[in-house]
Parts: C-alpha cells; structure tokens; sequence
C-alpha cells in the first residue's frame, strides 16, 4: 500500500453531523474496555511502589522494576503494531489484556504466599510490559472502526484517561491502605481481564487486516514508508521527540519537586488534580470545537502548556498555579484529540497500527532519557532554571512546528492532506529501502 491509496473514512468536514460515539454499540463496549485498561495502568504504580518498597529493595527496586517494564515495550511495540495489522487489533488487545491478567494475578500470589524477590517482581513486569507492547499499537486503529465520528470518540477516549489517572492512584492507596498490597493487584488483574472480556465481541467488526505472508521485517518497512512519505507526520513526531526530552522529561520530576518545597505535599497533590481537571475539559472543548486545520489549532491550545514548567520556576502562588495547571491540562487535552483525530483521519487503516507503533517507541525513547538528565541538569544549573529552559523550549518547538507548511496546512480530510503533500514534496516519496530502520520520536 502507498501514500497515495486512502481508505474511505465515515468523517467528512463537509458532510451532515455524525451520531453520537454512545449511539454505537461497538464504541460503547471499547469504551468500557479502554477505561477499564487504564484504571488498571492507573493503579499500578502506586501498587508497584508499595510492593518493592515493602519487601524492603528500596528506591532503587522501584526503579530497576519500572525499568523492567518499560524496557519490553520500547523494544517491542514495533511488532505489536505489525501484527495488529496482521491479526487484527482487537485480537492482539484481547491476548495482551489476558497476559497482564495473569501476570498480575502471579504477583498477588507471590505477594499473599511467599517472600517475594525483586527478580520475580522485575519478570512479571517484564512479561507484563510486553504484552503492553503488543496492547498499545491496536488503539489508534480501533477507533475509526468502533465510531463514525473520530473526533469525539477520541475526546471522549481522552476524558476517560484523565479520569482513570485521577481515580487510579487513589484507589490503588485505599486498598493498599485499608486492605493489602496483594489486594490491589488483584483488582488490577480484574480491571485488565474485564477489558478482555468486553473486547471479545468486537471480533464481529468488519476490521482491515493485511494479508499476506511477508515477513515481519518488510511489513515493518512498509509501515516505515507510510509514515516517512507524509511531512506533516514526520515533521510533528520530530518536534515532539525534542519537546519529550527537553519538555515532557523535565516538568514532572523538576515541577513536583519544587511545587512539594513551595506548597506542601497536600499544595501539590491539588495542584496536580487541577492539571486532571483541565484535561476533563480539554476533552470536553474536543468533543465540540471541530476546527478546519486540527494540527493548528492543537499547536495553539498547547501553547498554554509552557505554563506548566514555568508556574514552579517562578514560584507562583497557589492559586495561581492552580490555575495553569487548569491551562496545561486543557491544552494538551486539546492537541491529543486533535492530534489522534488526524493520525486516525489520514492514514490507511491497514497500516495505521505499525504508522503508531512508531509514534509510540518514539515517545518512550525521548521521555525516559529527559528525565534521567533531570537530576544532574537541575545540579548543575539549578531546578528553576531547568523549568524555565523547559518553558521557552515548548514555545520554540511550538512555533517550529506551525512553521511547517505541511503541518499548518492540514485540513480534516485526507484528500485535502494528499494534495497538500504533493504541492510541498516536488521529488518522489521516500522508499523504505531508502531510509534507516529506526524512527524518530513521537508525542506521549
């Protein structure tokens, strides 16, 4: 498949107004199974943390166990995302969400049963982390099969994230609290084997699949070439790696710590639950803001992200922070519905999963490596400084960004978008034989 061959998408700026996602029974039951799912990855590191730390194995435990996680799924989930276009996403996510199950159930056991070892922990969230490689890739493809309206689904699918991300963690302290460690595991378990249950009956979609015998390594390249031949998708991904190392790696670690030293460990949980607040409504202006060029009116709403480093660095007051936490959440609630929305809209859904897959190992690749500089950056120039080099970064990156003509001219349609390539690209696309077989970094 090339650039140049577009699926029929159900979503047309100049068409009647779509139904509902709800109206949609097979949205419906996605929904529930993603918001399962994140609940699910909501709890874990609150649990994760407990877990190591109680069996006494420390900081560094909890960081060579996260390690141990996030390892599988950089390695990965370029080949979660080849066989979700081969065997369909909703089969990969279904055997990815029994995977956890079981490997969440294993260490509740080892938790109730036995003296646990950080080497039992760290594979069991090995094995854990590679079916999570093989879970995320079929996301992004499912959507656009699931709702006529991509947009909405994708605002409602953000909602839903922000509020497992609330919800979550504080579930996860009040059975670790009031019940045990092992039995937060267990309903993480139950959370990861109801998103497999609900997911079964969406076998019956009419799904694109690739068919063929090629190996793995050629349907790798072929997705390469899908995502190497569009400028406005590079282009962005390219943005984001800097923005995930220079930006995204810094602001959590950095901002907590300094926001915890100016308000209080209770300041900043609140100051945090209002970033989750405005990413509620960052989706909820998703679901109804429907703006000609997505990428660009993404890229403006993320401007108020700058704030989230900035509040810290200068040591706003309370209020005020509380208050830009609103702004950043909302922003970049707003850019992720937009952002999905055009991914969804433009590429061909044979290969939209392995055109994600890039996108994710991307992200997981650039963010990771921001914040192990974090620390000694902050010793060196002082964690306020850090911040604010992390604030005028996003808005360079930002202004980068909109300064592509392929990605400022973007319309909703991917007719409009093919057209648009061909105007800015005068030489041929580039072939997969053509280009290495690593790709750049891409948004969270």
């Amino acid at each position: 498949m090339t650039t140049d061959d577009v699926l029929d998408r159900p979503e047309s700026p100049d068409s009647a107004p779509l139904p509902s996602p709800w109206k949609s029974s097979t949205f419906r039951l996605f929904f529930t199974a993603r918001s399962a799912s994140l609940l699910a990855d909501g709890m874990l590191m609150v649990s994760l943390t407990t877990a190591v730390l109680g069996a006494g194995y420390g900081a560094g435990g909890v960081g060579y166990a996260l390690a141990a996680w996030m390892a599988p799924i950089a390695l990965l989930v370029l080949f979660g995302g080849v066989l979700a276009d081969r065997f369909t996403p909703q089969v990969m996510m279904v055997g990815a969400d029994l995977v956890r199950m079981l490997a969440m159930l294993a260490l509740a056991a080892l938790l109730l049963t036995t003296e646990v070892r950080l080497w039992q922990i760290m594979a069991l969230m090995a094995l854990s982390g590679a079916a999570t490689a093989m879970f995320q890739p079929g996301v992004a493809s499912m959507v656009p099969q699931v709702a006529p309206d991509i947009q909405r689904a994708n605002a409602l699918l953000r909602i839903s994230e922000a509020m497992s991300a609330l919800v979550g963690p504080g579930l996860a302290g009040l059975l670790v609290g009031y019940w045990q460690v092992a039995g937060s595991y267990f309903v993480i378990a139950a959370a990861y084997g109801l998103s497999a249950l609900v997911l079964v009956p969406l076998r019956r979609l009419s799904v694109v699949r690739e068919e063929g015998d090629d190996p793995v390594l050629h349907r790798l390249k072929a997705g390469w070439h899908e995502f190497s031949s569009r400028s406005w998708l590079w282009g962005v991904i390219v943005v984001w790696a800097i923005y995930g190392l220079f930006v995204f790696g810094p602001a959590l670690p950095l901002g907590a710590a300094l926001l915890t030293e100016q308000h209080g460990a209770d300041g900043y949980g609140w100051i945090a639950s209002a970033d989750g607040a405005g990413t509620i409504v960052g989706g909820l202006l998703g679901m109804r803001v429907r703006p000609t060029r997505p990428l660009v009116a993404g890229a403006c709403a993320m401007f108020c992200f700058a704030l989230n480093p900035l509040a810290p660095a200068l040591g706003w007051s309370f209020t005020v922070t509380m208050l830009t936490g609103v702004l950043a959440g909302c922003g970049f609630a707003f850019w992720g519905v937009m952002w999905a929305t055009s991914v969804q809209s433009h590429i061909p859904l044979a290969v939209l999963s392995r055109v994600y897959a890039y996108d994710v190992a991307g992200s997981i690749m650039a963010i990771p490596l921001g914040r192990a500089l974090a620390g000694p950056a902050s010793e060196a120039f002082g964690a306020d400084r850090v911040l604010l080099f992390s604030s005028a970064v996003s808005v360079v990156c930002l202004a980068v960004m909109l300064s592509v003509p392929a990605i400022r001219r973007l319309g909703r349609g991917p007719e409009k978008a093919d057209a648009l390539e061909k105007a800015d690209a005068p030489e041929p696309p580039i072939t997969a034989e053509e280009v290495p077989a690593v790709g750049p970094a891409g948004p969270a």
